[in-house]
């Protein structure tokens, strides 16, 4: 602790700051991008409420995993009296794409690093494909067993279909149901589909940024590439989407063990390393978000809403 704690007091932080503002503009297009989705159900926002919507989620997920989509659908829903279920659809068509974009990254990383991360992949990943086949009949009993439940379900929902119709709460999951299908269609209704992939190709190049410019904060890893900053995304990343608040843990210890097992850097650097960036993120995520907040809730709570 005492290495660690030397390393963050000697580290040198314009680079930190620099991958800060970096981490800003990246929010900034993911809610210009956000605002796509949204005019595509014909309702108006604006750019400042959203980045203050997005803002409050990235504060909330500090606290409870995933639930920053909850948190910035429901503030820019009171504020721009938008349906909930409408804003939470777009929220998973985001993500949605998210995760095809960060999926097609580790690909490329793999693919074009594959002599470097060939030893980490074998030393992490074997031990897992080894347990999951010497579990397999447990496997294949599990998904008989959850496959007969969703038949059991299915059928049982038929048999009592008007029953269940006859409720007048149906009619309210049915309605809840479609807002939020028609939010997630809203991809395939884009008008600026390409504006769209060039914010995500932003938003992702703004992330890489993000971790390239603080390997200068200590020497150990200031020898590190862009390409490597990339790897450390696409890998890093698994531990940010864990169900953990703000990754806090699965976070440290994925990047830790990228930076030790496949660039050779010392164990106590590596960790500095994803201590203080982490923090950093972390510090802005609550300071930013607890503004937005205040902003959106206090100081525009008499602003007439756009789509009234």
């Amino acid at each position: 602790m005492k290495e660690v704690w030397d390393d963050i007091m000697g580290a040198n932080y314009y680079w930190m700051l620099l991958s800060l503002v970096f981490a800003i503009f990246s929010h900034l297009f993911r809610a210009m991008r956000w605002n796509l989705l949204i005019n595509s159900l014909d309702y108006k926002t604006k750019l400042s409420t959203t980045f203050y919507a997005v803002m409050v989620g990235y504060m909330a997920n500090t606290a409870v995993p995933r639930a920053g989509e909850f948190a910035r659908c429901g503030v820019l829903s009171k504020k721009e009296k938008i349906p909930f279920n409408a804003l939470f659809g777009t929220v998973i068509s985001e993500r949605i794409f998210d995760l095809i974009t960060l999926f097609f990254i580790i690909f490329l990383v793999i693919a074009f690093q594959l002599q470097s991360l060939g030893g980490f992949l074998e030393a992490n990943f074997t031990p897992l494909i080894n347990n999951i086949f010497s579990n397999l009949q447990g496997l294949v009993t599990f998904f008989v067993i959850t496959l007969l439940c969703v038949i059991a379900i299915m059928v049982t929902l038929k048999l009592v279909k008007e029953k269940i119709k006859s409720h007048p709460l149906y009619y309210k999951v049915m309605g809840f149901i479609e807002g939020l299908l028609e939010g997630i269609k809203t991809i395939g209704k884009l008008k600026h589909k390409w504006m769209f992939m060039f914010y995500t190709f932003l938003i992702w190049l703004l992330y890489a940024l993000m971790i390239y410019f603080p390997v200068f904060m200590l020497p150990e890893t200031s020898g590190l590439t862009f390409i490597d900053a990339l790897t450390i995304l696409a890998i890093g990343s698994l531990g940010i989407v864990a169900p953990v608040p703000g990754g806090i843990g699965a976070y440290h210890f994925i990047v830790k063990a990228i930076l030790v097992e496949i660039y050779g850097i010392e164990g106590t650097a590596a960790g500095s390393f994803a201590a203080i960036t982490h923090a950093g993120q972390t510090i802005l995520n609550i300071i930013v978000g607890s503004l937005s907040y205040f902003y959106i809730g206090y100081l525009t709570s008499r602003e007439k809403p756009l789509n009234e």
